[in-house]
């Protein structure tokens, strides 16, 4: 049975063997995830389809076509040394395995003259990662033998002492030379998604033109609403109630007052969008991406928690789909999740707003002419400026601060 690049979308062409989970001979079941693939949007497993014998084709590190046959099952075959030795025999060591290693892993023990076989591996299914790389290196230069210092000789008695000598100044020591570069630095061909990352960045700064626009928002009714609700609403449906929700139901509300930061340029067209499909930006190890929850409209608090978690578990155990990313209209990003107290989000092309959330802080507000302490986030929208102006911009962040700090109106609102 043959092991081939699955066709992932009609823009995706080609896709790199990241790693092998398997090694070459190994005895492998149905659905077992064999191999890792990335595309330039997605990364995703590929499991055997029968129990047998792994034959590996095409080894990690190989930038191949859709359709490519990169390894083979034997369905019904052993593994080599499966069948147990004849009593008379002595079995022989087998030799130990190459952990799976990723090209730039494989490489970097290649310069370093270090044995992977070696390295115990702590990344997953066993893998050597760059870190375990360093660490091996650093307990193999401090267990190396120092040179055995020059042993003494006495003199003989009936041989003439030397006169003495005045102590001479310690020479000084020569200079140690810097290590080459080669040692001090690590090289590592980007992966399609990090390519096709940049792309899309570089697109976005060199085709629209790019504004931001700032406010502020008092979260004091959400983080107390939370506070109240929270544990019904784990119990009821499984999932926490986060501030996402509340921040997609109030761009819903304000992409229906302001369209234009719904619709995006194509060509000499403008294109109205009547339907509110929000990008949501989860970080993972390989990128930043972007799964769209269609149709957000008409999702309840918990159907959009549920949905996110669902794309969060989808990119831990890479089965996010190339059909989970398209289709978006408006994105939001949250970089309060790491800290950030501000930035500026760049857009999402096609799409003309992004929504940057940031870190929630206790600052002190004037309200009602005292200056109280308010949990205050701010608030960040890039804007296409080509196809939305200013003042729809600033109208959008000001009706997204009043929905986030008013937030019975969007239960009200469905």
């Amino acid at each position: 049975m043959e092991i081939k690049i699955p066709s992932v979308g009609e823009s995706v062409f080609e896709a790199l063997v990241a790693t092998w989970l398997r090694q070459d001979g190994d005895a492998v079941r149905k659905d077992e995830p064999v191999c890792e693939i990335e595309t330039d949007k997605i990364t995703m497993e590929l499991n055997a389809e029968a129990d047998g014998v792994l034959s590996i084709a095409v080894p990690a590190g190989t930038t191949v076509k859709i359709g490519t046959v990169i390894g083979t099952i034997r369905e019904g075959a052993a593994a080599p040394g499966a069948e147990s030795p004849a009593p008379a025999q002595v079995a022989a060591p087998a030799p130990a395995a190459e952990p799976p290693l990723s090209p730039s892993v494989r490489k970097m023990a290649r310069e370093r003259g270090i044995s992977p076989e070696a390295v115990p591996g702590t990344g997953r299914g066993g893998r050597v990662t760059v870190d375990d790389l360093f660490s091996f290196a650093e307990k193999r230069e401090q267990v190396a033998p120092s040179p055995a210092p020059a042993q003494s000789v006495a003199p003989s008695p009936a041989a003439p002492q030397p006169p003495a000598q005045q102590p001479r100044p310690p020479a000084e020591q020569p200079r140690q030379s810097e290590p080459p570069e080669a040692d001090r630095t690590t090289r590592t061909p980007m992966t399609p998604i990090r390519k096709r990352i940049a792309e899309r960045l570089m697109a976005a700064r060199q085709q629209t033109a790019m504004l931001t626009t700032f406010n502020e928002a008092d979260l004091g009714r959400i983080v107390e609403l939370r506070a109240r609700h929270k544990e019904q609403f784990a119990r009821r449906h499984g999932v926490s109630l986060g501030f996402m929700s509340f921040f997609v139901k109030a761009c819903v509300e304000a992409l229906k007052a302001f369209p234009l930061v719904n619709a995006r340029i194509d060509g000499n067209d403008i294109v109205r969008h009547h339907y509110y499909n929000i990008g949501i930006a989860i970080g993972a190890d390989k990128g930043l991406v972007v799964p769209v929850l269609r149709d957000a409209d008409r999702l309840h608090f918990w159907e959009i928690e549920q949905a996110i978690a669902a794309f969060v578990e989808k990119i831990k155990t890479n089965r996010l789909e190339l059909s989970d990313l398209e289709g978006g209209t408006f994105s939001i990003t949250n970089g309060g999740v790491y800290g950030s107290l501000l930035s500026t989000p760049i857009l999402n092309p096609p799409q003309s707003g992004v929504l940057g959330m940031h870190a929630i802080q206790d600052r002190p507000v004037a309200r009602d002419g005292q200056v109280v302490i308010r949990p205050m986030m701010y608030l960040a929208l890039s804007y296409d400026h080509r196809i939305i102006d200013g003042r729809e911009a600033v109208g959008f962040l000001r009706t997204v601060k009043e929905y986030v700090e008013d937030p019975e109106e969007l239960f009200l609102e469905g």
